[in-house]
C-alpha cells in the first residue's frame, strides 16, 4: 500500500513539475533570444534526463552496471516509441526542419557511436570521456547557432519608425529572469523527486514478480526515469509548444547517450562499464532501429500524424511484450516473433510509403500554383 501511494505521489509531482518547467523554459527562451526548439533540446532535455543520470550512476556505484546501460537503452526506446506516440495521439506534432536536417541525424549518429563503442562488451573510461566532450561541443554549437539565427532575423526585419520605438524599462528583463529560473528549478526538483518515488515503487513491484535486473532496467526503470519526458512533452504539446515536445525527446535521447552513459563510464573506473550480453545482442539494435525510424516518419509531411503515433505506441507495447515473454521463456515467444516479422512490420512499411506518396501528391498542386 505504501508503494502504491508512492507511485501516485510520484506521478502527481511529475505532472506539476513538467508544467512549471515548460512555462519557465518557454519564457527563458524569449529572454535570451533562444528558440523554443533549442530550449527543448538543451535545458528541458537535460533537466528531464536528470533521473536517468542519477539512476545510472547509482547503479554503477552499486555494482549493477548492466542496469545502468539498460536504463539508457530502454529510456531511448521508450522516449521515441511511447512519448512521441502518445503525444502525437493527443495532437499531431509539427516537426521543425532543423530536427529533420540536423538533430535527428545527430541522434542517429550518436546511437551508432554507442553501438560501436559497446561492441567489445564494455564502455571504457576514455570512451566515457569522449562522449562527455561531444556533449559539451554539441550544446555549445546549438546555443551559438540559435543566437546567430535570431540575430540574423532581427537584422533583416524592417526597422520601426521613431515614434514606434518604445524600449522596455531597464529593470523589466531583470525582474522576469529570477521568476523564470525559479520556475525551471522548481519544475526540475519536482521532476527528479517524483521520478525517484515512481521508480522506487515500480522496482518494488517488479522484484515482487521476480523479474531480472536487466529487464527491470529496460522497462520499469527506463519508463519511470522517462516519466519527466512524458509529462513535459505531453504538457508542451497541449500548450502548443510542439517544437519543445519533439525537441525534448530528441534532445533527451542524445543526452542519455552522451551525458548519462559518458558520466557512468567515467564513474565505472578502470574496469569500464560492462554491457550485458542480452542488451548487446538485441536491445541496443532495437534502440538504433527506433532512432533510424524517426527520419522517414518525420519526412512524411513534416509532422508526426496520429496514425504514426499509434504505430509507435503499438510497437512499444510489442517490445515490452517480447521482453516479458523472453524473460519467462514463454512458449508463445516464437509465435509472437513470427507475427511481428511476417505481418506487422511489412504492413507498417507499406502504410508509411503510401502516406508519403499521398502527401507528396497533395503538395504538387500547391507548388504548381
Amino acid at each position: 500500500m505504501f508503494n502504491f501511494f508512492l507511485f501516485v505521489a510520484g506521478l502527481a509531482a511529475l505532472v506539476f513539475g513538467a508544467n512549471l518547467l515548460v512555462r519557465g523554459a518557454g519564457k527563458l527562451a524569449l529572454s535570451f533570444g533562444i528558440s523554443p526548439l533549442v530550449v527543448g533540446l538543451t535545458i528541458v532535455a537535460f533537466g528531464t534526463s536528470a533521473p536517468e543520470v542519477g539512476v545510472s550512476v547509482s547503479a554503477v556505484l552499486a555494482g549493477k552496471a548492466d542496469m545502468a546501460v539498460g536504463n539508457v537503452v530502454g529510456s531511448n526506446i521508450f522516449n521515441v516509441l511511447f512519448i512521441l506516440g502518445i503525444s502525437a495521439l493527443i495532437v499531431p506534432l509539427v516537426v521543425n526542419r532543423q530536427l529533420i536536417c540536423q538533430e535527428v541525424p545527430i541522434m542517429i549518429g550518436v546511437s551508432v557511436l554507442m553501438a560501436l563503442l559497446a561492441l567489445d562488451g564494455r564502455i571504457q573510461v576514455w570512451e566515457g570521456g569522449l562522449l562527455l566532450a561531444i556533449l559539451v561541443a554539441y550544446t555549445t554549437f546549438l546555443v551559438v547557432q540559435s543566437r546567430r539565427a535570431n540575430a540574423a532575423q532581427g537584422a533583416d526585419a524592417q526597422p520601426p519608425l521613431d515614434d514606434e520605438l518604445t524600449p522596455p524599462a531597464p529593470t523589466d528583463w531583470d525582474a522576469k529572469l529570477p521568476a523564470q529560473l525559479a520556475l525551471i528549478v522548481a519544475g526540475l526538483a519536482l521532476l527528479v523527486l517524483g521520478s525517484d518515488w515512481l521508480v522506487t515503487a515500480a522496482i518494488a513491484f517488479a522484484k515482487a514478480l521476480g523479474v531480472s535486473d536487466v529487464v527491470i532496467a529496460l522497462t520499469i526503470v527506463a519508463a519511470g526515469t522517462s516519466m519527466p519526458e512524458v509529462a513535459t512533452s505531453i504538457t508542451a504539446a497541449i500548450k502548443g509548444e510542439r517544437d519543445m515536445a519533439v525537441g525534448n525527446v530528441v534532445g533527451s535521447n542524445t543526452f542519455n547517450i552522451l551525458g548519462c552513459l559518458g558520466l557512468s563510464g567515467l564513474v565505472a573506473g578502470s574496469g569500464g562499464l560492462v554491457v550485458a550480453p542480452s542488451v548487446l545482442a538485441f536491445d541496443m539494435w532495437v534502440m538504433l532501429a527506433v532512432a533510424l525510424a524517426c527520419l522517414p516518419v518525420f519526412l512524411t509531411g513534416g509532422e508526426i500524424a496520429r496514425w504514426e503515433g499509434g504505430v509507435f505506441t503499438g510497437y512499444y507495447v510489442a517490445y515490452v511484450g517480447y521482453l516479458i515473454l523472453a524473460a519467462q521463456q514463454h512458449a508463445a515467444l516464437p509465435v509472437f516473433s513470427n507475427v511481428m516479422l511476417v505481418f506487422v512490420v511489412p504492413i507498417t512499411v507499406i502504410t508509411l510509403l503510401v502516406s508519403l506518396r499521398r502527401r507528396r501528391g497533395r503538395a504538387v498542386p500547391d507548388s504548381a500554383t
